[in-house]
């Protein structure tokens, strides 16, 4: 399914199959929808799973504007919003995706009934910034892009952190939907590392936690292990400056949490949503 975004950018909407009311997938920055379909798995027993790519990810278009503007992110999910005719929905976010929703939920409210969200990218503004973004960003720009195949590609990430830590599933998935045929016969990431290194730089400039304070919706905010992992230390602070924030610390996962262990984390967005006043 192709969805329409605020500026005219062609985006992918992933139908993952199930039942019941929606639920949004939306996914990090450098990987797409699709990497989160074994989350989906359980969760189409309840759940009719949908999974986008952000604009210069996946099957989505490349934009003319500055990738690194993360507003245009939370447009991206309102544009999903609106093609599925999204109210009191589910939503699940990793890092840059669980951002986009709660944008979206900030622009719209009601759009989003709950929302479970692993480590979302929402920096204060007044809090003392390491140099990991700026030192990420670098190391991105250096990423290696091109494989002479899917299964060089996967050995490769297979064999090193911190790609090594996704479940054998997962990482398929990234590889299978994650790179683009070349005419020489190699593949070649669909992301490239320059827009992703734009958006680790434009998530620094995100006001999204001066708004946390607008988010009506109860929220769960998941976190991996703290130990020299910014959005895992952050995640508690986040929690707390929504006015519904909960947080839960799994310090077994890292920041790939989503695609390490997807059967847990889909666990607990059920358990989440059991416990709303109102089951969707």
């Amino acid at each position: 399914m192709r969805v329409t975004s605020r500026d005219g950018t062609d985006l992918a909407l992933h139908d993952l199959g199930g039942t019941g009311p929606p639920l949004v997938l939306s996914h990090a920055t450098g990987f797409h929808g699709r990497v989160l379909a074994p989350m989906a798995v359980p969760l189409r027993r309840r759940f009719h799973c949908w999974a986008l790519d952000f604009r210069g990810h996946g099957d989505s278009e490349d934009p003319a504007t500055d990738i690194g503007e993360w507003d245009r992110l939370g447009a991206d999910a309102l544009a999903v919003a609106d093609a599925l005719g999204l109210r009191r929905a589910i939503g699940f976010g990793h890092s840059m995706g669980g951002t986009a929703l709660l944008m979206a939920e900030r622009e719209r409210p009601g759009t989003f009934a709950g929302l479970v969200l692993f480590e979302p990218i929402a920096f204060p503004h007044d809090q003392s910034r390491s140099e990991g973004p700026p030192a990420l960003a670098a190391l991105t720009r250096r990423r290696r892009s091109v494989f002479d195949s899917r299964d060089e590609a996967y050995d490769n990430y297979a064999s090193k952190p911190p790609l090594s830590a996704l479940a054998p599933e997962s990482l398929q998935a990234y590889v299978d939907h994650g790179l683009t045929d070349r005419p020489d016969g190699a593949v070649e990431l669909r992301c490239d590392p320059e827009h992703e290194a734009r958006i680790f730089e434009g998530g620094m400039n995100s006001d999204m936690f001066e708004h946390l304070g607008e988010i009506g919706c109860p929220v769960l905010v998941l976190a991996g292990s703290p130990e020299e992992n910014p959005p895992g230390m952050i995640a508690p602070v986040i929690a707390g400056a929504l006015p519904h924030g909960h947080v839960r610390v799994l310090p077994q996962l890292s920041h790939f949490g989503p695609m390490q262990d997807p059967l847990l984390v889909a666990g607990l967005v059920v358990d989440f949503v059991d416990a709303l006043p109102v089951n969707q």
